[in-house]
């Protein structure tokens, strides 16, 4: 019997924190005999607050919110968990004074404040030494734009600060009172460069930043530490080990992503769509900039080389719009979009008027108005036309993707929160010619317990995280149906973007 199969014979708790734009969980997983069950312990809402003006993260609300999670973790087992960690959402960052105390609230990614940052930036950096030095698609969020906007603005806190964290690193350094940058986020930041497996000192130079205010890097595994005496007392846990998972949210579910080979591309649905193949280096050519690919950290030194799409932030949105009159289910959007007249209209779902727009189905009317399509009216039409914008865009990014992988794309396998929506998944299937595998649905969740799992000595690989999840959770399947339609609306989609690029 091996090592690892004698720790199997009792179960092993692990505790993951997956902090998303909408809501955060705390999940508890559980491993025995090379399966993993999960479960959630405690849910809690999560959003943008305006603070005169600018949007911001409340990080100390959820604070309190994990550290509840974590008492309910306390009461519910016998035995102490093994360990936890924390994945968040990408790109934004904490700004902290010599003292170790918080410069403000952490600015949200969609706030206004970076509006012109890129092309201003890029007559400093040309957007093709920025990509060379990076491989970082360009996105007017990340993480150096943000910076380049508080450094242009001559940023009192940006200034004081004395040392800069990621989301996950700063709830990292409130669960142990240490400081570090994990690999995975730490590439999300525009600052990071593959080739030379550090921070960019050209970037920083740029935005007249200190290295210093950066932490060391370490990769997905890392133990930071053990809780705080100060989250002890206040949960009744232990001081149990804190691991650095793939703590940028969309790492933790490539990770989990149930596939073996090298045939599949994985489309991560959710809020954002991440579409995209694992890699095990950066692809840093014209082509993949031309197209705007991005190389983000993976699991034991892989690359996601992927591109960011809009996502289902289109339908939670209108969904929001649509509430303020009178509340309407995800379900019930999803089962009038199903009965609504097909290709109606279509919009590009990456379009920068749908980034932040005050009124989600306004903002889509006016731009199938612009480009002379027949508006969506109906809840229904509305919700079909994202659905189905967003299935030709995958078909878009599946045909660039082609170009550079080197391996025939078989499979899409969709993984997280979109997976549930059965309709986007049978329109993805249609409109790629692929058959489409979804779950499991948690996969941040379950990417970020097995990346514990596998630092604590539960499981050997990457490869065997993966058989445990096929082990462990059942998966769907959708075959392409109506092609010949599909194709045509294909033809139209694409089209349709020559004219809106072209009029740029």
């Amino acid at each position: 019997m091996t090592g690892n199969e004698g720790r199997q014979m009792n179960a092993s708790h692990f505790v993951a924190f997956d902090l998303g734009a909408e809501s955060g969980r705390t999940m508890l997983g559980t491993l025995a005999d090379q399966r993993l069950s999960i479960k959630e312990v405690s849910r809690f809402p999560n959003g943008m607050i305006n603070i005169l003006g600018h949007l911001h993260w409340d990080i100390f609300r959820l604070f309190e919110e994990m550290k509840q999670g974590l008492q309910q973790c306390a009461s519910e087992l016998q035995g102490r968990p093994e360990s936890l960690s924390v994945d968040t959402w990408g790109v934004d960052f904490a700004l902290l004074a010599e003292d170790g105390t918080f410069l403000g609230l952490p600015f949200a990614y969609r706030d206004a404040r970076t509006e012109g940052m890129m092309a201003e930036f890029h007559k400093l950096v040309p957007r093709e030494k920025l990509y060379e030095m990076t491989g970082i698609q360009m996105l007017p969020f990340n993480s150096i734009y943000q910076l380049y906007a508080m450094s242009k603005a001559n940023s009192s806190a940006l200034q004081a600060a004395h040392d800069i964290l990621f989301m996950p690193d700063a709830f990292n350094y409130l669960l142990t009172g240490n400081m570090s940058s994990e690999f995975t986020f730490a590439t999300t930041s525009q600052l990071y460069n593959p080739t030379k497996g550090d921070w960019e000192d050209t970037l920083l130079e740029a935005l007249g930043i200190s290295r210093a205010k950066l932490q060391n890097i370490v990769a997905p595994g890392t133990t930071l530490g053990t809780l705080h005496e100060s989250v002890t007392n206040d949960t009744g846990l232990e001081p149990i080990p804190v691991i650095a998972c793939a703590s940028h949210d969309t790492g933790s579910a490539v990770a989990a992503v149930p596939a073996t080979g090298k045939d599949w591309a994985y489309l991560s649905s959710g809020t954002w769509s991440l579409m995209g193949v694992e890699m095990t280096h950066p692809v840093l050519t014209e082509q993949a900039m031309s197209f705007n690919f991005t190389n983000e950290g993976g699991v034991e030194g892989t690359f996601r080389f992927l591109k960011n799409i809009m996502g289902l932030w289109l339908v939670q949105q209108c969904k929001k719009s649509w509430d303020q009159d009178t509340p309407i289910s995800y379900e019930e959007l999803t089962r009038l979009a199903e009965t609504a007249p097909p290709f109606r209209s279509m919009i590009d779902p990456d379009a920068p008027s749908f980034l932040n727009p005050p009124d989600m189905p306004e903002a889509m009317r006016l731009f199938c108005d612009k480009t002379g399509q027949g508006a969506p009216e109906s809840h229904g039409e509305i919700v079909r036309c994202a659905l189905e914008s967003l299935a030709l865009k995958y078909r878009v990014v599946l045909e660039q993707l082609r170009q550079i992988y080197p391996h025939e794309i078989k499979t899409i396998h969709v993984i997280g929160g979109g997976a549930k929506n059965e309709l986007l998944c049978q329109f993805t299937a249609n409109a790629t010619g692929l058959p489409v595998v979804t779950g499991p649905t948690e996969a941040t969740a379950i990417g970020n317990i097995m990346v514990q799992a596998l630092a604590m000595g539960y499981v050997n690989s990457h490869a065997e995280i993966r058989q445990v999840i096929r082990n462990s959770f059942e998966l769907n399947s959708y075959e392409p149906r109506e092609s010949e339609s599909w194709e045509r609306a294909y033809g139209g989609f694409t089209d349709m973007l020559a004219e809106v690029n072209h009029a740029k």
